[in-house]
């Protein structure tokens, strides 16, 4: 009956939707792991879609160039903290998934397993591809965008920080016994709560004050 087509239809959708999402991450390196954790696509569907997107590549200058990444995930947030290179497109991208509403409101416990989904994953690319548009010489892979969305959300090892001077935002350490430096103008810097800060930068998008610094 029409039930029954509806239902059918709703598991067409869904899996045409976890087909596009796939292939956006296979275009942006993401390792198996990584597309399975967003999708819930299995690593044999992610195998060839893998090699389906490539061979369909190979004859239009698409699929051929796309590396395929092993081995773990990033892990480590000391990685954003390398150089103040990384450390100023950490605040660049921290700042744009705020925009694009890739962090939930509050700070969730297990980020990991449920901040991913079809429709966050979705923001994911949107954020990570508008990221790759403004920052003068992006240095963060999608890999590691992932992982620090995930650190943000969960708030344990790295989380926004808010400036009182210039309104910036950044990530920082929430241990840091002090206020850290605004990497846009040198003031203190203080936890800020994602809700408020995802607010902050809604209202930035839509013209209401200006944007960071490090976003310029």
């Amino acid at each position: 009956g029409k039930s029954t087509m509806r239902v059918t239809d709703d598991r067409y959708s869904r899996d045409r939707l976890r087909y596009d999402l796939a292939v956006r991450l296979i275009r942006h390196e993401a390792r198996t792991q990584t597309i399975r954790q967003w999708t819930g696509l299995t690593d044999d569907r992610i195998r060839k879609l893998y090699r389906s997107y490539v061979r369909a590549g190979a004859g239009h200058g698409g699929g051929e160039g796309v590396r395929r990444h092993r081995g773990k995930s990033p892990r480590q947030v000391t990685f954003f903290a390398r150089s103040r290179t990384l450390q100023l497109d950490t605040a660049c991208l921290a700042a744009v998934f705020s925009m694009f509403g890739v962090l939930p409101p509050q700070r969730v416990a297990d980020a990991s397993r449920t901040l991913p989904g079809l429709v966050r994953g979705e923001l994911l690319c949107d954020a990570y591809e508008t990221y790759r548009r403004i920052a003068p010489q992006p240095q963060i892979s999608f890999e590691h965008a992932a992982f620090l969305a995930l650190a943000l959300a969960a708030g344990a090892e790295i989380r926004l920080q808010n400036c009182r001077a210039c309104n910036g935002l950044g990530p920082g350490d929430p241990l840091a016994l002090r206020a850290t430096e605004c990497l846009s103008c040198g003031a203190s810097t203080q936890p800020a709560p994602l809700a408020a800060s995802a607010a902050q930068h809604a209202a930035r998008r839509r013209g209401g004050t200006a944007a960071p610094a490090s976003l310029a």
